[in-house]
Order: structure tokens, then C-alpha cells, then sequence
């Protein structure tokens, strides 16, 4: 797995531009782990198409019950005032058994005997509740960065470390992402408003399970939502600051800073979208690797 960028403790990770080429992001990833090149600096994982996945039956009428994942996250999601959607990690490991249940059910799912649709939502809805079922694992923890299971000398994180077990598969959140939900679905960018790294600085996590009934309102909703808040894009002056999804992840938004822009201005708010008139690129980007726990929201 390569490394993702590092964050400051209790902080946020800012990167002011010129970029840096991917070649050298790669190519500096251990020189990062070893003080060398800042870890900010490092590349995230493209996508790496596993066949084995393709697997799919498009007239099929199977569905998946997905209802115990919406339950939980009715229980044990809330929304604070700044915006951020935050997980009540402390109440929740008391009902900690529920969530691996939900995992075991799932573990017994026939994925190659959906159609699209409902394999989308499947692969979606298990990244999710895995890495909700790791930071529980682990809690209580800071951030999901200091969670190092993943394998590898320079390995950061949990998303290397083989988690699940499905069709007979192991595979871990790095699989499911870049394996399979980016490239089989054509890196379609709304994929990064539906996964949810567990972080302050990540697009919200959906209030309710993915469903094909749901799926495409759930993508733009979390697109319009993530692109306007502070955490997708803001200004201090002219000055403008984006997620570092988006530099992470450039080539699934066009590829360019002005990809990127293009991308911003199509779910733009009236005010943010004039802000962004005839801007071809950003000055930095910015990612706040906090754990989204509802116990450091003040007064919880």
C-alpha cells in the first residue's frame, strides 16, 4: 500500500503548491517514511483493476438487506453544528457485537449474483462498515493513521491490512477501493463522497445504507455537500484551499488543478461557483486526519 499523507497530530495537513509529479511522489515514498521527503508529499494508490471481480449478472433480481447498517447508523451517527457527520464510537462499542454480526451476514453474500446496481451499493456499504468496525477495534484512537496493522516497513494506516473475507477472497479496504469500486466503476470521482476513512477532513458519512433505489441521489448529495463546506473548498482572501482528496485523486477529477475546478464549479453553491468563475487551480491543499468520534465534539 502506498503511504498516505501524514498528519500532525490533533492538526491538519496542509500542502502548498508547485505539485509535485507522480513519479516522484511514488519514487520518494520510503525516502518520506525515513525523514527524507515530507509524507505529505506522497502519492495516494491508482486504481488496479482485479479481474476477478467483474464478475456480475445483469437480469438478476437478488437484493442484499443493507436495513441492520441503516439502523446503526440512525443509532450512532450524528451530525455536529460545524457540519461534520460524527460516530458515537464510545456508545457504540458497547453494542459492539452488532457490528460484526452485520459483517459475518454480509460475508455470506453472493456478489457475483448481483446485478450492478446492487453490487455498487454492496462494495460501498462493506468498505464502510469495516472500516467503522476496525476504528472500534482499535478505539480509542486519535485518527485512523495510528491504527498500523497495514503490512509493509513503511505502511501507515489500517487500508493495506486484509480485513474482510468475502467469496473467499480476503481483502482489505485498499482492495475494495482501488481494486474494484474505482475501476470497475470508471473512476466515477462521486466514489470519494461515499467511502468514509473514519476522518474529520473525509466527505460525511451517509446517513443511510447505499441502495440502487438511493445511490445516485446519496453520490450528488455528498458531492454538493463535501464541495461546499470548508473541508472541499475555501478561501482566505483570493487564496483558495481545497481537500487533498483532490490531489490525492486527481486523475479521477480530469487529471489537471483545472480538472479539479471543473469538477468544484459542477456542484457549487451560487456563491462558491462565481468564487471559482475563471480559476484554472488552487494555491494548497489541506486534510484534517482527526478521528471523527463525537466524544472530542464539545459538550458531548
Amino acid at each position: 500500500m502506498v503511504e498516505r499523507p501524514a498528519r500532525p497530530p490533533g492538526g491538519e495537513t496542509t500542502t502548498v503548491r508547485p505539485r509535485i509529479t507522480r513519479r516522484a511522489l511514488v519514487a520518494g515514498t520510503a525516502l518520506a517514511a525515513g525523514g527524507g521527503l515530507s509524507a505529505a508529499a506522497v502519492a495516494a494508490p491508482r486504481p488496479d483493476l482485479w479481474d476477478r471481480w467483474l464478475e456480475h449478472r445483469p437480469q438478476s433480481t437478488a437484493i442484499v438487506d443493507f436495513g441492520g447498517w441503516s439502523s446503526w447508523l440512525t443509532t450512532y451517527r450524528r451530525m455536529d453544528r460545524d457540519g461534520v457527520a460524527r460516530i458515537d464510537y464510545r456508545a457504540a462499542i458497547r453494542d459492539r457485537d452488532r457490528v460484526r454480526r452485520l459483517i459475518d451476514d454480509w460475508s455470506e453474500v453472493d456478489v457475483d449474483g448481483l446485478d450492478r446496481t446492487w453490487q455498487f451499493a454492496f462494495w460501498v456499504n462493506l468498505y464502510n462498515l469495516v472500516t467503522v468496525d476496525t476504528v472500534l477495534d482499535a478505539y480509542p484512537v486519535g485518527s485512523i493513521r495510528d491504527i498500523d496493522i497495514s503490512p509493509g516497513l513503511f505502511a501507515n494506516g489500517p487500508w493495506g491490512a486484509k480485513l474482510v473475507v468475502i467469496a473467499g477472497e480476503p481483502l482489505s479496504l485498499d482492495d475494495i477501493e482501488h481494486r474494484i469500486l474505482r475501476p470497475i466503476w470508471n473512476q466515477d470521482p462521486r466514489i470519494h463522497y461515499a467511502v468514509n476513512c473514519a476522518a474529520i477532513g473525509c466527505p460525511n458519512l451517509a446517513a443511510e445504507a447505499f441502495v440502487p433505489g438511493n445511490g445516485e441521489a446519496l453520490l450528488d448529495n455528498g458531492a454538493r455537500a463535501y464541495v461546499n463546506d470548508p473541508r472541499g473548498a475555501r478561501w482566505a482572501g483570493r487564496s483558495l484551499t481545497v481537500s487533498s482528496i483532490y490531489r490525492w485523486f486527481d486523475e479521477d477529477f480530469g487529471g489537471t488543478e483545472a480538472g479539479v475546478l471543473d469538477h468544484l464549479r459542477r456542484y457549487a453553491a451560487p456563491d462558491l461557483a462565481g468564487r471559482l468563475a475563471g480559476r484554472r487551480g488552487y494555491d494548497r491543499t489541506a486534510y484534517d486526519w482527526a478521528l471523527n468520534d463525537w466524544a472530542t465534539t464539545p459538550g458531548a
